[in-house]
């Protein structure tokens, strides 16, 4: 008998746990909505809190749909459906499950239906991401009271310090993105889609300063993302025929 990576069991499981987190997602806000109301706080500014919150969600769940149904070309749908749905990291999780697949020499064009390789990967994916589960509780309170001992003693340097680190955190990306330039125009698509992405942050950044949109800073990023897929789905096939 074949393992089968969609199986009903594994439906069953992903499902029990995704409503979960749905449930205890709703459970805090309702909880959150009343003791600010109980507290005195400003509702129509809660209220736009929120609104602003689910807008700017709306692109980071775009490129996880996508890291689901790619990865689902070869494990199925259950497992990306809860680590994607749950961590949400598709930069970590896609690096992590193809090249543990590479390594294995497993096909990443079809389905899995060897247990062991499927075990690996699911193992890979898990164990990788337990330091950050550990360290955050560990280490959070020390950051955090770091960067405000900086922040108190010079704000401007504080503020520089925290994007430094933003930027640090995202250029540990980078190798993705240059890191098939050398096999022709089709390996410089990542570089399009990213100068696409920052050329609409800048013209963002353009109408919050020169035309006072203060708004448009709540909703920069998610149109920077959703434009630079909107734009890579359309390059793609232009330049790989």
């Amino acid at each position: 008998m074949k393992f089968n990576p969609n199986s009903t069991f594994l439906y069953l499981v992903a499902t029990i746990v995704i409503v979960f987190v749905i449930a205890q997602s709703l459970f805090f806000l309702i909880r959150a909505y009343k003791r600010a109301r109980v507290i005195g706080m400003d509702m129509k500014q809660i209220r736009k809190t929120i609104i602003s919150s689910a807008i700017f969600t709306i692109a980071p769940a775009v490129s996880i749909l996508l890291g689901i149904v790619t990865l689902s070309k070869f494990l199925g749908l259950p497992l990306p459906w809860i680590r994607l749905s749950i961590i949400g990291a598709i930069t970590y999780e896609l690096p992590a499950a193809t090249s543990t697949a590479s390594a294995l020499k497993a096909s990443l064009s079809e389905t899995i239906t060897d247990p062991k390789v499927y075990a690996a990967i699911a193992w890979v994916m898990t164990l990788g991401i337990m330091p950050s589960i550990v360290l955050v509780p560990i280490l959070l309170k020390r950051i955090q009271k770091g960067i405000l001992s900086i922040k108190n003693k010079d704000g401007k340097w504080g503020d520089l310090f925290i994007t430094a680190m933003f930027l640090g955190m995202i250029s540990a990306f980078l190798g993705m993105v240059f890191a098939n330039v050398r096999n022709g125009l089709a390996g410089w698509i990542p570089i399009f889609v990213l100068l696409c992405s920052a050329l609409l942050m800048g013209i963002c950044g353009l109408f919050v300063k020169v035309f006072k949109m203060n708004w448009l800073q709540n909703y920069a990023l998610p149109i920077s993302m959703l434009g630079a897929m909107g734009f890579a789905v359309v390059i793609t096939p232009m330049i790989i025929k």
